[in-house]
């Protein structure tokens, strides 16, 4: 793109920082959708826990293949174009999920979804650095917090369909009928170009973008942790019915989504440094204290500390790639993203394999030490604040 061609851009404002927040939205909600559905496939297609395991296993292998194209993508196309298809890609093979009975197909049309959801959550975040820089104010954990707020709808709303009597099917089509509003709402205003560089459609990551890479990714390898193990933890450890082991994750989720929410105010007033200090230590805490006093009260408790916690360390780590020089935002974004999604993926069977090893306390007990180095580690970034 030549100077003149970037010059006579609009600067982005209010209507492209609203769009900005319904494209988070759709990316929580169109994903979430699809947790209340798995128990329905796995059932019609007679899947054992392992067979389902690798299925799952296809959407995370989607969503890190997709990233870095959709990176590159954005940059030749812009944001808007790429948003829109993988917002499609996310919903389009969502009645099928509901529907398909054959392992066979179920492994490509959860490619496909893994694909759409990779892509629209790497554009969406090169578009919020866009915006963000663009508006000189803090604004990424509030486009954060829509992502949160969108997962709830979904999966609640799913959930609460499902409970109505709806089938999988009349749920999906609802789901993509919400999407097809909101996308058409948002798209007029969606960014119609992407990063300013031209320079390579991929690189491997490195200098700072690699090691924001890594705090990203203990920071998702925590929410993984919390997100596959905290209810093992409360029945098998803590004492607590079975039945009621969910909530480990909704005290998780329900403060992670408070803190992002509030986030934007809070960091302007501590400092995105202190966000990561304090959040990385309030994190650490609160899965020590969920590991060591090993009562369900506490393990609630804890977990509500984790979530508030991180809740704003992914925000402040994706606003200090708007601010490094070393790699453009088109490459450094994806690396990021996908360095994070590996932590979600491969953490909870990190974690397995430890407390195989060992236990799961002491498996709890090396991610709290992990996420006390993000602490440390965040007076190293230049992060403005």
């Amino acid at each position: 793109m030549t100077a003149s061609a970037i010059a006579m851009r609009q600067l982005p404002g209010a209507p492209e920082q609203l769009s900005t927040r319904v494209a988070f939205f759709i990316s929580g909600f169109g994903t979430a959708s699809w947790a209340p559905l798995v128990p329905f496939a796995k059932a019609r297609a007679g899947l054992d826990d392992g067979s389902l395991g690798l299925l799952l296993l296809c959407l995370g292998l989607g969503s890190i293949v997709a990233m870095p194209i959709a990176g590159a993508l954005a940059s030749r196309f812009g944001c808007r174009a790429v948003i829109i298809v993988s917002a499609l890609l996310l919903v389009l093979p969502l009645p099928l999920l509901a529907t398909l009975s054959s392992f066979a197909l179920l492994i490509p049309t959860l490619l496909i979804f893994g694909a759409g959801v990779g892509s629209i959550d790497c554009v969406m975040n090169i578009q919020a650095v866009i915006v963000e820089r663009a508006s000189g104010r803090t604004m990424m954990s509030g486009f954060h917090g829509l992502f949160s707020v969108g997962g709830i709808v979904g999966a609640g709303g799913v959930s609460a369909l499902l409970g109505f009597g709806a089938s999988p099917l009349v749920a999906t089509l609802c789901v993509a009928a919400i999407v097809a509003l909101a996308l058409a709402y948002a798209a007029p205003n969606l960014l119609p170009y992407g990063s300013e560089s031209n320079g390579p459609a991929f690189a491997i990551p490195r200098g700072v973008v690699l090691f924001i890479g890594i705090l990203c990714f203990i920071v998702f390898l925590t929410e993984g942790a919390v997100l596959d193990w905290s209810a093992v933890f409360l029945s098998t450890v803590s004492g607590l019915d079975p039945a009621y082991a969910g909530l480990g994750y909704t005290a998780f989720a329900t403060t992670m989504t408070i803190g992002r929410l509030t986030g934007d105010a809070i960091v302007r007033r501590v400092g995105r440094t202190n966000i990561i200090l304090f959040g990385g230590l309030c994190a650490a805490a609160g899965l020590l204290l969920a590991t060591t006093v090993q009562l369900w009260f506490a393990g609630l408790m804890g977990y509500a500390l984790v979530g508030a916690g991180c809740s704003n360390i992914v925000p402040v780590l994706y606003s200090a790639v708007g601010q490094q020089k070393t790699m453009p935002e088109h490459i450094a974004v994806p690396a990021i993203t996908t360095l994070g999604y590996s932590g979600i993926l491969a953490g909870p069977a990190a974690i397995g394999f430890v407390a195989h090893l060992t236990s799961l306390p002491t498996a709890f007990v090396l991610v709290a030490i992990a996420l006390v180095g993000v602490a440390l580690s965040g007076r190293l970034l230049k992060t403005g604040g």
